[in-house]
């Protein structure tokens, strides 16, 4: 298997395991305490990977907030937050999103072979598209190309789809899972995962490796991997 990025997954969720409500308003699952140490592990990361049905949904700015850490980075000769990347299958992306608008740091689109000429068009001048070639081999080609790039650590933020794909393809070192207080009690709304073949299952459990109230949210750290006890020691 071709070297990749050490992938941590990142996500916050309801009760009930939505990543939001079933209408266009954001529903926040976090608090601000939560909120400064997603800030954090973004600091540490070389890049932060959200789908793009969460760059048209959201319109993540996707940069490191606290102008210390940006201060860090920037000392140590780092762009001062992340490369920002997203995947698209049908490469309908709006160039004035604040992804691609916001921060000086690299954007990159991977699109599918289909769509890629015409995404690389649509967004010149504001993101390197790179043909991603065809599911389902397009994971393990966008991490071997994310770490040719100098990628070693690579944050994923959602949304369900990245998330479903990229620990049903065995590709997540790590999960960081925040669950807020509420439901939402609506099957209209986006759950954290679809259906799919995950590895872990009651006959191989993932490991917890830690629990921490933060507020009144609590985070759920799991090892998905044996490179976890390496990166974390």
């Amino acid at each position: 298997m071709p070297e990749r990025p050490y992938t941590l997954l990142s996500c916050s969720m309801s009760l009930d395991g939505y990543l939001g409500g079933a209408t266009d308003e954001r529903l926040l699952l976090s608090n601000e305490a939560d909120f400064d140490r997603v800030d954090e592990v973004r600091a540490g990361c070389d890049a932060i990977l959200v789908g793009a049905a969460t760059v048209r949904k959201d319109n993540p700015r996707l940069l490191v907030r606290a102008a210390q850490r940006r201060a860090a980075r920037a000392a140590a000769g780092l762009p001062d937050s992340p490369a920002k990347v997203t995947v698209t299958a049908r490469g309908d992306l709006d160039p004035r999103c604040s992804f691609f608008t916001t921060g000086a740091t690299e954007k990159i689109v991977y699109a599918g072979s289909d769509v890629a000429a015409a995404t690389s068009a649509r967004l010149a001048g504001v993101a390197t598209v790179v043909d991603a070639g065809r599911a389902p081999r397009r994971l393990g080609l966008i991490g071997a190309d994310l770490h040719r790039r100098g990628v070693r650590r690579l944050m994923v933020e959602g949304g369900g789809t990245m998330h479903t794909q990229y620990l049903t393809h065995g590709l997540a070192d790590e999960l960081q899972l925040v669950v807020a207080p509420f439901f939402v009690g609506d099957s209209r709304a986006r759950r954290f995962v679809d259906d799919g073949r995950f590895p872990w299952c009651p006959d191989h459990r993932a490991r917890l490796v830690e629990t921490r109230p933060i507020g009144d949210v609590v985070l759920l750290r799991y090892a998905l991997s044996e490179r976890f006890e390496a990166e974390a020691g």
